[in-house]
């Protein structure tokens, strides 16, 4: 069966890349280098710009951060290289770091250079030549969930990830931090969220531990084997991990979770294969998680409404970058839409809980 691994398409404009000075900064760090690299673009960009560079000898990612204005904490590129060359040890899946460069005279801006990993991402479609019937796509669900329990399992002392941790109180951290993010990029024309954030606030459970949390595990942030479907061979985008609770990173990764049923606008968002026959129903991923890490949910509702109001924080600091013209990405012109659907979905959420 042919399969179409992920490659990258043209770089988009206004997001160029000054390749000879990458080159030259790339050359002093692996002299082996051959040919001149061919320079693509991943798809997204909503967040971190992903390019390609393909060398005669070298199969190169580089990560840098956007152009415009940056969340606070968001875009760190020396703490996303650290984490991941810290982690690799411990879990294999995520890339072999080569070089970090924090001379802005290179391109203006911090960035890093990984090792790409070969394989299969899984998108809202799947790619040409690629089939799964229901027992395969329940093995490949099962599979990717078994390597977020397999981060949360990890030692974070023995990986010397423990200054990335702030101690208890994870869960009512987040709240007060994405809270505070949503404000400062609220436009007129999304809902204040303030009802939510005071159920939030009202609900907020103690940690149920801490765990090294990717904070962004979703499939198209998974690389698969192009032999194996059903095989894990890569984890992406480690920009927003941390130490937290394990239970609010599966909250995160559950609100990208669209299923077959789920209402026309949920549906028309969908980013991941998730609504396929033989893929876990979002309560049913909630049992196996919990059922194979022995954790306890006292109020899953809880983290459900966590994971959907991040999501509508991270797309409205999106839209506020759009809004402003600090980007022209004509992706983002109806994100604020998404956003009011999010707070309609959050309110729904709290009313079957309570109800």
């Amino acid at each position: 069966m042919s399969r179409e691994l992920e490659a990258g398409g043209p770089v988009r404009a206004g997001e160029e890349l000054d390749v000879a000075a990458v080159d030259a900064w790339l050359r002093a760090r692996l002299p082996d280098l051959t040919g001149t690299p061919a320079v693509t673009q991943f798809k997204g960009g909503a967040s971190n710009w992903t390019y390609r560079l393909t060398y005669e000898n070298h199969d190169l990612i580089l990560r840098r951060p956007p152009a415009g204005t940056k969340a606070k904490s968001a875009h760190d590129m020396t703490r996303e290289y650290t984490v991941q060359k810290a982690l690799h040890p411990f879990y294999p899946y995520v890339p072999a770091m080569i070089a970090l460069c924090q001379d802005p005279s290179v391109i203006g801006a911090d960035f890093y250079v990984m090792e790409r990993i070969e394989g299969i991402i899984l998108r809202s479609r799947l790619p040409p030549g690629v089939e799964l019937d229901a027992k395969t796509t329940r093995a490949l669900c099962l599979a990717v969930v078994d390597k977020l329990i397999e981060l949360h399992r990890i030692d974070h002392r023995a990986a010397g990830l423990e200054p990335l941790g702030k101690g208890p109180g994870y869960p009512r951290r987040q709240i007060e931090g994405w809270s505070e993010r949503y404000e400062r990029a609220r436009t007129w024309n999304v809902p204040s969220y303030q009802y939510v954030r005071d159920w939030l606030r009202a609900n907020t459970p103690d940690d149920v531990g801490t765990s090294v949390v990717h904070n962004d595990f979703r499939f198209d942030n998974v690389v698969l084997s192009p032999g194996d479907i059903t095989t894990v061979v890569g984890v992406l985008d480690w920009e927003m991990a941390t130490l937290g609770d394990p239970l609010m990173d599966l909250g995160n990764t559950l609100a990208y979770w669209v299923e077959a049923d789920d209402d026309f606008v949920r549906r028309a968002t969908r980013r991941q294969p998730t609504h396929l026959p033989g893929m876990l129903k979002r309560r049913e991923v909630v049992e196996y998680y919990l059922d194979r890490t022995k954790l306890v949910a006292a109020n899953w509702a809880f983290y459900e409404v966590y994971g959907l109001f991040r999501l509508a924080v991270i797309i409205q600091q999106i839209y506020y970058r759009f809004h402003h013209g600090q980007t022209k990405n004509p992706a983002f012109r109806r994100f604020w839409i998404l956003v009011n659907y999010l707070h309609w979905r959050c309110r729904r959420t709290i009313a079957m809980s309570v109800g």
